[in-house]
């Protein structure tokens, strides 16, 4: 019941018409995956190569603002800007009052965050079936048939069924959580890999997302184009062939369409910038030890960029322009954009969305932010991470990979550049779906012509 009235409010109850339930659609999204990268021919990923001369590709991708992992698997699904979507962190900033900082809850449901119809809501609607593994910003969807989700419970109804064939241990369950025993981030990917394979070989959906995350992992830690970086796309990549094989044994290859695609690019980073530093040295804050205990501004850090919240709103007049001043001259900030002009990058205005920065600021190249507080120095050199994202989308180190491969993907097609905004309206007309608004379109030139 709360599904039909969530989709009776989005107002796109009659868009279930042709929908083919003999179709089945693959969306994967392989994290921090730059289109720089994808250029580079000794790159060892023969599997995405191969669906890549067998369908459709794109020399690169815009991804939208922020250039962040939430927000960009959300604009894949929606086909809408953040400022419709609502998605700007990786989990729902929540406001603390007007002396605390503001936090993120990241395991919020659904509905509390996208605030746009997605093609899962679409295709459930029209009597389709619907699948997810490690997505974000999907948290106990009600229009997901079946579920892996990023941390995964014993109780879980795929969770159960994967015990029982064998492919998973109760114990390793525990391991995907939080806490000292998730490290291994590319264990996680094989075990999210043998989740979506055995849903659709299971259950076959006709709409399965999947994500994987050891690339993005291995990106900040090492830095993109670095020996660890060449291995983690090399793994990433057989794992995607392991997900086709899989379509494969069940006979649907000729069926399935493959859409495979990122979240964001990846930048080098050598120097940290601490707004948190900056602005406690100024008196509009005050910390114990790396963290900010008191404030009357606040910054929240994702990578590349920083948004800064003013936590009295009766005093925006008053520190807006001593906050430009700070940050204009503050070591590593390249753009300080005022919150207002949110809409010319995607992004909403401040009244529109509480997630929403009062302050923009993007860092400059060789740079990223890093929320603590400790200490004096404003800038210093990044410790044990080498890359990072969050930068401007028109930044062409941003821009992601995008492939279509299959059922309906015409043979051999390159475009010059998309934007990750079109992947949620081309999928919808694949599956034989209209989403009721976007801000992209359908990718008719890589599509098969119909007689």
């Amino acid at each position: 019941m709360r599904c039909l009235i969530a989709l009776l409010a989005f107002g796109f109850l009659s868009t279930a018409l042709a929908a083919d339930k003999n179709h089945h659609v693959v969306l994967i999204s392989l994290d921090g995956f730059p289109a720089w990268m994808w250029k580079d021919p000794s790159l060892p990923v023969p599997n995405l190569r191969k669906l890549a001369a067998e369908g459709a590709s794109t020399q690169a991708m815009t991804v939208s603002n922020p250039s962040i992992t939430w927000i960009n698997h959300t604009t894949l699904v929606t086909g809408v800007n953040p400022r419709k979507h609502g998605v700007l962190f990786n989990g729902l900033l929540v406001r603390q009052g007007t002396d605390k900082s503001p936090k993120i809850e990241p395991w919020v449901h659904k509905n509390r965050l996208v605030h746009s119809p997605t093609l899962y809501d679409l295709a459930h609607q029209a009597g389709l079936t619907t699948a997810e593994v490690d997505w974000v910003a999907i948290k106990d969807a009600e229009t997901i048939d079946w579920s892996f989700p990023e941390l995964p419970s014993a109780e879980g109804k795929v969770e159960k069924e994967m015990i029982a064939a064998g492919l998973l241990t109760p114990e390793q369950i525990t391991w995907m959580n939080p806490g000292p025993q998730r490290k291994n981030m590319s264990w996680h990917d094989s075990t999210w890999t043998q989740a979506a394979m055995h849903i659709f070989k299971t259950h076959r959906p006709n709409l399965l997302l999947y994500h994987t995350l050891n690339t993005d992992a291995v990106h900040h830690e090492y830095g993109p184009a670095s020996r660890a970086s060449f291995t983690a796309l090399a793994y990433t990549d057989r794992l995607v062939g392991d997900l086709v094989q899989s379509v494969e044994q069940a006979g649907l290859r000729d069926q399935t369409t493959f859409v495979i695609s990122t979240d964001h690019g990846f930048k080098k980073v050598t120097q940290y910038v601490y707004p948190n530093v900056a602005l406690k040295l100024a008196g509009h804050a005050r910390a114990f030890g790396n963290s900010v205990t008191q404030c009357e501004v606040a910054a929240m850090t994702q990578g590349g960029l920083a948004f800064i919240y003013i936590t009295d709103p009766a005093r925006k007049a008053e520190l807006l322009p001593k906050l430009k001043e700070l940050f204009a001259k503050t070591e590593g900030v390249e753009r300080v954009i005022d919150g207002q002009e949110g809409p010319t990058l995607g992004m909403p205005k401040p009244e529109e969305n509480q997630g929403m920065g009062d302050l923009i600021l993007y860092a400059k190249a060789g740079y990223s932010f890093n929320a603590g507080a400790a200490g004096e120095s404003v800038t210093g050199p990044s410790v044990n991470y080498g890359g990072t994202h969050g930068y401007p989308n028109s930044d062409p180190e941003l821009d992601g990979i995008f492939i279509a491969s299959g059922r309906g993907i015409q043979k051999g097609v390159v475009l010059p550049r998309m934007a990750n905004l079109d992947v949620a309206p081309t999928i919808a007309r694949l599956m034989g779906l209209t989403l009721p608004e976007t801000d992209g379109r359908v990718l008719e030139e890589i599509l098969v012509k119909s007689n």
